[in-house]
């Protein structure tokens, strides 16, 4: 071999030594970099990807990262959540004022769905379903049973627009099953439950919640009670646990004067906000008047905090629950999200409305409203206590209170006079409702006689409804004891006429016939008398 030819060889050698040894260079840097990726992110990534890669058993990752979200959030505040994918529609549902579905509002009763009501100019108003029909059967499926739960069968019926859903229905009176097949449209989520003259030239407003549609709502509801020549109001807000502030803000602006402090928030991150009226609300000059309780929360609280402090009117009821904080829902890739807190909100006088909490004791802080009833706050103003420097002047000089919650200008004690174990029973049961739709459906064609609340009302104020109902709760396994009953009569047949009034007028049958008596509606009645 001559000089040339091995001069070539070495160098082909050298090249090929040269090539492994770049490749296991290349290869090693390769593998600490997707180690280096695997581990750029957090802490909690890099044991994830540990754990899929390396674990000894198989292991459920998006399980475990599930649970792991879930924890993480527990650690914070009570109210920042972790809202699986699977669960998102529904929650965000509740607040976007509409959803898609059939149209019904169903109750379980006996493993069986019964249709309550069906929603006018819905799907299954428009195929034919009536109030008191049972679901039996689901797309050909047999659905009654212990296997029938409220989420299940809202899986069931609500589905994408335009999609169909076959339904087995049984109806009081026809032995054959009958079959209908029904095409899921939008369905409005109100949240002014409802809007009646309570007393001549009184406007009352009941909101649920404060969703997408609130404030359309409530306007809508002013127009018509004003139509009726309504020019005092009072603002229901008991048992509303908030939704969106904005909502709360613009329905605050209809009754202030201009430049006033609505609310502010600030945090972190988050840089002041302020809330003004513009001055140009629709009800300024008229009397008002905000029922509140331990459940009313979030934008409840804000708006009757600037009522309070602006000197607008009364808040009448209990002391609030105490939610000031803000949040922000941040969707994440896979489509969960969390509802992150980033600010607290303070209401004109400076007051932060959030009752104290410790991180990650959300156990502790949910027992708030049963420490409350154990302690009398809900049955005495006098069990409330409130430090000096929580004090803080309205705009007129008042003094109200932070310290958690709204506190009321006019205190209304719980009413246990008319509460008796019967009574309880038959309540925790749902013998009262169980009963009220049991008549509606042995006499629902006298009754769609009846077309407003007082009609219902004289009519069933004429019937023998306590002893039915006695004989019925009897049949239950509930020993009828007199004496108690006779103590809560007035309770019981209040609750018997206004469950009865609603499935067959709904809400607008329901209210009027709850609040008849109601010690909270009939002090802000007295005070707006004054």
């Amino acid at each position: 071999m001559n000089k040339k030819n091995l001069l070539l060889v070495l160098i082909v050698f050298l090249a090929i030594i040269s090539g492994v040894i770049l490749g296991n260079l290349l290869s090693r840097r390769a593998n600490s970099s997707g180690f280096s990726r695997m581990l750029s992110h957090s802490k909690v990534d890099d044991l994830l990807s540990i754990i899929n890669a390396q674990y000894v058993d198989t292991v459920d990752v998006k399980e475990l990262t599930e649970e792991l979200m879930t924890d993480l959030t527990s650690k914070l505040d009570p109210h920042t959540v972790y809202i699986p994918a699977s669960d998102l529609e529904n929650v965000n549902n509740e607040l976007e004022g509409s959803f898609s579905g059939i149209g019904v509002q169903f109750n379980i009763q006996n493993d069986t769905i019964m249709i309550v009501a069906v929603i006018s100019g819905g799907p299954s108003d428009k195929v034919g379903l009536l109030a008191g029909d049972r679901i039996v059967r689901v797309n050909d499926s047999v659905f009654v049973g212990k296997k029938v739960t409220n989420e299940k069968v809202m899986k069931k019926l609500r589905g994408k627009n335009g999609t169909k859903v076959k339904l087995g229905i049984k109806r009081h009176g026809t032995r054959e099953i009958l079959h209908y097949t029904i095409t899921r449209g939008e369905i409005p989520v109100n949240s002014v439950d409802i809007a009646y003259m309570i007393e001549p030239h009184v406007g009352f407003i009941k909101v649920s919640k404060f969703a997408a549609t609130t404030y359309t709502e409530f306007l809508n509801a002013i127009a018509t009670l004003r139509s009726q020549g309504a020019t005092k109001y009072i603002i229901d807000l008991r048992e509303n646990s908030g939704g969106f502030m904005e909502q709360a803000i613009n329905m605050v602006n209809e009754f202030l004067p201009g430049g006033r402090m609505i609310v502010y928030s600030k945090g972190k991150a988050y840089p002041r906000s302020e809330a003004k009226s513009d001055g140009k609300g629709s009800c300024i000059k008229f009397p008002i008047v905000v029922l509140i309780d331990e459940f009313s929360a979030s934008a409840s609280e804000i708006f009757s905090g600037a009522i309070q402090d602006n000197d607008r009117g009364l808040i009448i009821g209990r002391r609030s629950f105490g939610k000031g904080l803000v949040q922000q829902q941040l969707t994440l890739p896979d489509g969960s999200a969390v509802r992150l807190t980033v600010a607290r909100y303070y209401t004109p006088s400076g007051r932060s409305i959030q009752k104290h909490y410790v991180k990650g004791k959300g156990q502790d802080y949910e027992m708030d409203i049963m420490h409350r009833y154990m302690h009398g706050e809900i049955d005495s103003k006098d069990s409330i206590h409130v430090a000096d420097s929580l004090k803080f002047k309205t705009f007129g000089g008042r003094t109200v209170y932070g310290g958690g919650g709204i506190m009321p200008d006019v205190f209304v004690p719980r009413d246990t006079s008319e509460y008796t174990p019967y009574l309880n029973k038959v309540i925790n049961y749902g013998y009262l409702y169980q009963f009220a739709f049991k008549y509606v459906d042995q006499n629902r064609d006298k009754l769609k006689a009846f077309r407003t609340w007082q009609q219902m009302d004289k009519y069933l104020s004429s019937q023998n409804l306590i002893n039915d109902f006695v004989a019925f709760s009897t049949t239950k396994g509930v020993v009828a004891n007199w004496k108690q009953i006779k103590v809560s009569k007035r309770f019981l047949l209040m609750q018997l006429n206004a469950y009865i009034s609603r499935n067959i007028l709904g809400d607008s049958g329901f209210y009027p016939l709850l609040y008849k008596d109601d010690k909270t509606v009939r002090k802000a009645l007295e005070s707006l008398s004054k």
